[in-house]
């Protein structure tokens, strides 16, 4: 049975770090695109970063770019977000996703067939 399990959000002040995880279980993360994206109060879901399957390589939002590190770890089935410098605008409930397009990754979560519960992260003082 396929799943997707993220935890790591929590409440942290401006310009702390977070790490967030998306353990999988029933397929291996190393053969599709994979993204993180986020869903903020009031606004739609958007696409943080992602990694794509035909190049190995990870792509970031503008949003994103500099401040947040996606990873994957092969033998453990499990990507990562790490996040550093956060903002108060960085609030919201994070995402993992899978894609089983074979195309490059996108920020599109219409392309994404597989989801995680989601975890909050709160960027407050």
């Amino acid at each position: 049975q396929l799943q997707l399990v993220e935890s790591g959000g929590g409440l942290v002040e401006p310009g702390g770090s977070l790490k967030l995880s998306c353990v999988a279980s029933g397929l291996s993360l190393g053969t599709y695109n994979i993204g993180w994206f986020r869903k903020a109060p009031g606004k739609e879901r958007e696409g943080v970063a992602c990694i794509s399957r035909p190049d190995g390589k990870t792509y970031y939002t503008d949003s994103a770019e500099g401040r947040f590190t996606m990873s994957r770890d092969g033998p453990a089935n499990t990507m990562y977000l790490e996040m550093n410098n956060l903002k108060p605008e960085d609030t919201g409930i994070y995402f993992c996703a899978i894609s089983l397009t074979f195309t490059y990754c996108s920020y599109r979560p219409e392309d994404y067939r597989f989801w995680g519960q989601g975890t909050e992260v709160t960027v407050a003082s």
